[in-house]
């Protein structure tokens, strides 16, 4: 096992996470946008989408968690520290939006205490991406260092920008977007129809926040901008995931919604994919790479097996539990 590969395991590991996870906040995230003769409708089909399944996504990012710290603990040092405010809000979303959900779904409260627990769930959906969303952004804008094995920068670096936030509000239009298309090919219509909509309205605000990134890239992450902009693979990349949005909104008004599922994954993927091309290796701009982290070889030389082994029990368990709940 090699460094490289864990990285690149680490970015297929978040991917899968904002695939599943990702789209279960973009449901709540409609959920508190649901509106008009059909909003109650809305948020039953949101409730069945993701009853099934949705704690079992969180899987990717404990994986996430476990090997960033065993494999590169210096990263995950610096990460923690630097990054407890985001990291902290991020959790304490998921925590308070499973609470409430299972409250709201199965509490014997009152319709106003129900109402409640659906507003928590609805706004903790909006907080763990946009908290998330801060916390990649501040690892790529550089103001986090890591000098003689401590962090030197303090709490407030790189995540309290322009940068931070408009990658925030990125995230947050990712993730609903992914539900908008999930969900229209999960409903009968009408409903399906008020999904598309969504999705147009998605897609509109991930290219106008994805554009402010950029924007902001070029005074709080100018070495990232500059890797986007500089070799052909961030750029083709780049090109890759604005073709395969307009593919998702022309399927779309096709009415072709399993197909606008699969370019809108491809979307997802680009993402994931320029920004881990855009880091160049870094873990943490601009003091911990992959190679400077604290990888050790004693620690690589039984990752491979143990990884093996547990995909051997959590691959299986997971396709059966899709297959169970998710055919459609």
């Amino acid at each position: 096992m090699t460094v490289e590969l864990v990285w690149w395991l680490l970015g297929a590991a978040l991917l899968v996470y904002l695939l599943t996870g990702g789209a279960d906040f973009g449901g709540g995230i409609w959920d508190l946008l649901a509106r008009g003769p059909r909003a109650q409708s809305q948020r039953e089909l949101i409730a069945r989408a993701i009853a099934p399944i949705w704690e079992a996504n969180h899987i990717w990012l404990i994986f996430v968690v476990v090997l960033l710290f065993t494999v590169f603990p210096d990263a995950w040092a610096a990460i923690s520290v630097a990054l407890h405010i985001p990291l902290t809000a991020a959790l304490v979303g998921i925590v308070l939006r499973g609470a409430a959900f299972v409250f709201r779904g199965y509490g014997l409260q009152t319709p106003t205490w129900r109402s409640v627990w659906g507003r928590i769930f609805a706004l903790a959906s909006l907080l763990s991406p946009f908290s998330l969303g801060l916390a990649f952004a501040a690892l790529a804008t550089g103001d986090i260092r890591w000098q003689n094995g401590a962090v030197q920068s303090g709490f407030f670096a790189g995540w309290p920008t322009l940068f931070a936030v408009d990658v925030g509000l990125m995230t947050v239009a990712l993730c609903a977007l992914l539900a908008a298309v999930y969900l229209a090919v999960e409903a009968d219509e009408p409903l399906a129809e008020d999904f598309r909509h969504r999705a147009f309205f998605a897609q509109l605000a991930l290219g106008i926040t994805g554009t402010l990134a950029l924007w902001g890239a070029a005074g709080d992450a100018p070495a990232f901008l500059a890797a986007i902009a500089g070799p052909a693979g961030p750029i083709a990349v780049l090109a890759g995931t604005m073709l395969a949005g307009f593919a998702t909104l022309f399927l779309l008004r096709q009415r072709r919604d399993r197909a606008a599922r699969v370019t809108v994954a491809a979307q997802a993927v680009g993402v994931v994919l320029g920004w881990g091309f855009a880091m160049e290796g870094h873990l943490v701009r601009p003091d911990l790479t992959v190679h400077t982290a604290g990888a050790q070889a004693a620690t690589l030389a039984p990752l491979g097996p143990a990884l093996a082994l547990g995909a051997a029990v959590l691959i299986p368990s997971l396709w059966c539990l899709y297959r169970v709940f998710k055919r459609r």
